[in-house]
């Protein structure tokens, strides 16, 4: 661990710091012989760039301490028990510090914002994740200024949350999806207004970051995700002419223990009795199963439509507006919770960390 103390002097307290946790991602990522890769060692890189900054942005930036992981992750190939890794470093460190900000490759930085929402609920400070749609030692990348505005909301201590820093906006963790290939504005809240902006290169907070606050310290009892199967949870998406057989031979996996159900507008899929039983059948063998919209915005409401019918009948779960990322990670999330069946879906159903 290294520290930087920009101009906050030298009798700075250590819990009026910031801590950045650097896990890899294109933020830091270098040249290599099959295109560009994770790298280790980007404190140096970052400091560097931070010099850069026009005086009365960086006299007025957080003093800092920097980590990393023990390997760089390349984000499209995060998983489970990467999200565990990350939420362990936070529980180890969060005592010290006003807020910790957390470098991620953008591939599946919504993915670990929405579960470590969920294994850091209660948290009582912010944890900022953000990263670069360029590396930062590109030319006209976007890396500073994401870092430098994920350094200033990790220093408000009106925010008690997870969320995603990105293009001078601030998103809740458990809301946020990226929606973009490449634009450096590469990601959206689509049912949840943004929590935060910069402004004058300053952060500014609305009312509904403050709504999640905690009364005293968190006290995390982190789930054990290396005890699950990387596929204890799928994804299933719906397409004109779905097979029923298809979905039966997924859902008698013996690892399979929750599915995320991807279904059409307002929360409808096609009016087949064998879809119905396949679903009926896992939900009664005590798979935990869990619908949204493909829609990007927007809830479903199960009932409405004659065509939802079957999902009622099935036992399975409204999603409501909830993000991909979200749903299937808080499947994964109370699969992994030493609960019974009726518990986990009361649990599903119930807003946790404002993902629904």
């Amino acid at each position: 661990m290294s520290n930087n103390s920009h101009a906050r002097g030298n009798d700075t307290r250590r819990a009026d710091k910031v801590l950045i946790i650097y896990s890899g991602g294109t933020i830091g990522m270098i040249a290599g012989d099959h295109g560009l890769e994770p790298s280790r060692g980007f404190e140096a890189q970052l400091c560097a760039a931070l010099e850069h900054l026009a005086a009365e942005r960086l006299d007025t930036l957080p003093a800092f301490d920097m980590t990393e992981t023990h390997a760089p992750i390349d984000s499209s190939a995060a998983n489970p028990a990467d999200w565990q890794m990350l939420a362990g470093m936070v529980a180890a460190y969060h005592a010290d510090y006003a807020g910790i900000v957390i470098l991620h490759g953008t591939d599946t930085l919504a993915w670990t914002a929405s579960s470590l929402s969920y294994q850091l609920s209660g948290i009582d400070l912010p944890i900022i994740l953000t990263g670069a749609m360029t590396p930062l030692a590109h030319q006209g990348s976007d890396a500073l200024e994401n870092v430098e505005a994920a350094l200033r909301f990790a220093a408000c201590r009106q925010l008690r949350e997870v969320a995603i820093c990105f293009a001078g906006k601030l998103m809740r963790g458990s809301r946020t999806r990226k929606c973009h290939t490449t634009a450096h504005d590469a990601f959206d809240s689509p049912n949840f207004s943004v929590i935060g902006d910069i402004v004058d290169y300053q952060p500014r907070l609305t009312s509904a970051a403050c709504q999640m606050t905690r009364q005293r310290s968190p006290d995390f009892e982190l789930a054990n995700y290396r005890g699950m199967h990387p596929s204890s949870v799928i994804r299933v998406v719906l397409w004109p002419g779905f097979d029923a057989a298809l979905l039966r031979q997924w859902l008698t996996n013996d690892h399979v223990r929750g599915v995320l159900l991807e279904i059409w507008g307002g929360g409808n899929m096609p009016d087949d009795p064998q879809l119905t039983d396949v679903l009926a059948n896992a939900s009664q063998a005590g798979v935990l199963i869990a619908a949204i919209s493909q829609c990007p915005q927007g809830e479903i409401s199960m009932g409405t439509y004659a065509a939802s019918q079957g999902l009622t009948t099935a036992d399975v779960l409204s999603g409501g507006d909830m993000t991909p990322e979200a749903a299937m990670t808080k499947l994964f999330h109370l699969l992994a919770q030493p609960i019974g069946d009726k518990e986990r879906r009361r649990l599903f159903l119930t807003s946790l960390v404002g993902e629904r």
